[in-house]
């Protein structure tokens, strides 16, 4: 974790630290999850609330629950607010992340990996191209994601998937399609969601599991917003790319919060590391 200045020096960034062209980005209003979303799995533990602004999920001992949109997207910018599972969320996973489907789908992923209390929750990144994945960066969190609702952000255009926290980049996957390395830009995917049991490995590899006595256990969303094609074509998002104060910012986040990285994992790759990893 990161020593307590280095936190007082994210803090002091924070006001500055939206992407380069977000002034750009057409204004949308957010969405109504009872228009943009449908309720997939989980048997009454899903829920929509308050008029379409809030969605709940639970995990309990019979199941969890999932939702999915209506609608597929190729490329956007998408946003959701998440409050996660307090307390003691140790063996679950609240995965968000877009997919198309198939032997050959591609996929972007957040996944958040529960803990015991006072333990930090790990951010999970990955990016699947062509039914390839195995491209994970995991990361802590400089705030505690359970106290309040927080943006958790895809940028997803022909260049470029960024990953966003509160809009600072903490991960950016570049089209390198000259150089062999498969990029998803063919594939519309939708966005999932899901609140599930993963004790056999979810936290510290499956040694801590679930403790069942705590559930239901349950995860919030709100003010989801996509910015695409159709509802911003002018926008500024489509040719997005990281200024240089924000790889500096991201720099800063993975050298103070991420803990682990699949392009530092030799050992995992005795082949050689994935060719993207040796391209700056």
């Amino acid at each position: 974790m990161a020593s307590s200045s280095s936190s007082n020096a994210l803090m002091a960034l924070l006001p500055f630290a939206l992407l380069a062209c977000s002034s750009l980005f057409a204004i949308a209003s957010a969405g109504n999850f009872y228009q943009d979303f449908d309720i997939t799995w989980g048997d009454g533990r899903g829920k929509i609330l308050n008029n379409g602004d809030l969605l709940s999920l639970s995990l309990d001992k019979t199941s969890g629950s999932g939702f999915q949109s209506k609608k597929e997207y190729l490329f956007g910018k998408i946003d959701m607010q998440l409050k996660l599972v307090p307390g003691n969320s140790a063996g679950t996973v609240t995965a968000y992340y877009l997919s198309s489907q198939g032997p050959t789908h591609d996929e972007i992923d957040f996944e958040f990996l529960g803990n015991l209390s006072g333990d930090p929750y790990t951010l999970h990144t990955n990016v699947f191209t062509q039914g390839k994945g195995n491209r994970e960066m995991q990361f802590h969190l400089w705030f505690d994601p359970t106290m309040d609702f927080h943006t958790y952000s895809i940028l997803w255009n022909p260049q470029h998937v960024i990953f966003m926290v509160d809009n600072i980049p903490i991960r950016d996957f570049k089209n390198l399609e000259s150089r062999g390395i498969a990029f998803p830009k063919n594939q519309p995917m939708r966005i999932y969601s899901s609140l599930w049991n993963a004790e056999d490995w979810a936290t510290r590899g499956g040694l801590i599991k679930t403790d069942w006595s705590k559930a239901p256990f349950t995860a919030s969303y709100r003010d989801f917003n996509a910015k695409t094609s159709t509802s911003s074509p002018d926008a500024g998002w489509f040719n997005q790319q990281l200024d240089s104060t924000s790889q500096e910012r991201m720099k800063w986040v993975q050298s103070n919060y991420m803990i682990y990285n699949y392009c530092s994992d030799a050992k995992r790759f005795p082949q050689g590391l994935p060719a993207e990893c040796s391209i700056a």
